[in-house]
């Protein structure tokens, strides 16, 4: 019995995860002057149990935490495919232009830190994926390395991405605290005109329809998309990855679906498609955290300072566009949190914007899902990006 606490099998490791899973949700119904991190406490459950040096099934983790990000995205495209295309006569075009500022500033105060602190800008890329929270971006600058041959250079990009990741997400927490308005009470849960996510127009759902088969479906197809290469000019081609390809696919069958008849919104914003959104990133915060926590102290101890410069990649450019976003182009704060989650390829950021909004209101949604595709697209090239510059 002692085996299952100690050991490192299938079962330890499923045990892990649930005891990440259900504490970090129970830490999250704590409010501190009614804000509160929500599900983002499973992520710093799980940092804290790998840190006290449980075994776990590295393999079996990984598997579970890529999964659960594809089954996050996957709702989440699905959900807001139906009104997606339509976002962009509503402001969707200049949050996609904020979106490409926010990569550029992230991208040129990597750069800025590795000439003024002569940091390796291979290490500084590995600081930069986690402090923008993309871990496909991470796993295309280790693809990268790994071509050019650069010994000793994934770990590093490892470790760079394992010590900034974790306040990241604090870090784009806060800054959506920073920008919350004062009397969030008065601001407005849905835009005028708008009927983005629930057209009450629309078919249907057909009764010979199983959930899963299309959820499925979609995931298979986004996969095989993710994982085409597209040629870029340089020394190795980019890739949407597991999260850009299943997401760009399910915004697509939400949309084309519901447009076609196939089914209607009562599918895509089914209480099914919440819980296999809630599920996945449950798993991938989990996931993250347990594989994270176990150098985590001794990483820190050694490369402090990329601690300092995580925070500063990830609060400046969110702070600065967001923040003209709010006070020049007067956007609404539910969708200015999902823009900043998305713009970062954050999952807790999102997670946290639901839990600060109304029930029923899906504007953080609508903002992620928005940015995130061009976003992912930008972060796994520029991760690539600073590696083939090193």
């Amino acid at each position: 019995m002692i085996n299952l606490f100690t050991g490192s099998g299938v079962a330890s490791t499923i045990l892990m995860l649930a005891i990440s899973i259900f504490a970090g949700l129970l830490l999250g119904k704590l409010k501190v002057r009614g804000i509160t991190l929500g599900i983002t406490w499973v992520l710093f459950v799980g940092i804290l149990l790998s840190a006290l040096g449980v075994s776990l099934n590295h393999d079996m983790l990984h598997v579970i935490k890529e999964f659960g990000l594809i089954l996050f995205v996957t709702a989440v495209g699905l959900q807001v495919g139906p009104g997606f295309f339509k976002s962009f006569k509503k402001g969707g075009l200049s949050m996609n232009i904020m979106a490409f500022v926010n990569v550029a500033l992230g991208v040129g105060i990597t750069v800025l830190i590795s000439k003024v602190a002569s940091q390796d800008l291979t290490d500084m890329a590995g600081v930069y994926t986690g402090a923008i929270t993309n871990t496909p971006g991470l796993s295309a600058a280790q693809q990268a390395v790994g071509d050019l041959g650069i010994e000793g250079a994934s770990e590093r990009l490892a470790a760079g991405y394992a010590v900034a990741y974790p306040l990241a997400v604090v870090g784009m927490i806060v800054s959506c605290i920073i920008l919350r308005p004062k009397n969030l009470a008065a601001e407005p849960s849905t835009l005028s005109n708008q009927n983005i996510l629930n057209n009450q127009n629309t078919p249907k759902s057909k009764k010979g329809g199983i959930l899963l088969i299309p959820i499925f479906v979609v995931i298979a197809l986004g996969i095989v998309l993710g994982s085409i290469p597209i040629p870029v000019g340089m020394k190795a081609p980019v890739k949407l990855g597991l999260a850009g390809g299943p997401l760009v696919v399910a915004l697509i069958a939400g949309w084309l679906g519901v447009k076609k008849g196939w089914y209607g919104t009562d599918f895509t914003d089914s209480q099914g498609v919440h819980m296999l959104r809630e599920v996945g990133i449950a798993l991938f915060l989990a996931g993250v955290g347990l594989g994270a926590g176990g150098k985590f102290v001794e990483t820190v101890q050694e490369h402090y300072m990329w601690v300092v410069y995580g925070i500063i990649i990830t609060m400046v450019p969110p702070l600065l566009v967001a923040g003209f976003g709010r006070l020049v182009l007067k956007m609404n704060y539910y969708t200015l949190m999902g823009f900043i989650g998305g713009s970062h390829t954050d999952p807790p950021t999102l997670a946290f914007a639901n839990t600060v909004a109304p029930e029923g209101c899906k504007l953080p949604n609508t903002g992620y899902a928005t940015v995130y595709p061009l976003t992912m697209f930008l972060r796994i090239f520029t991760a690539q990006l600073l590696v083939l510059l090193a």
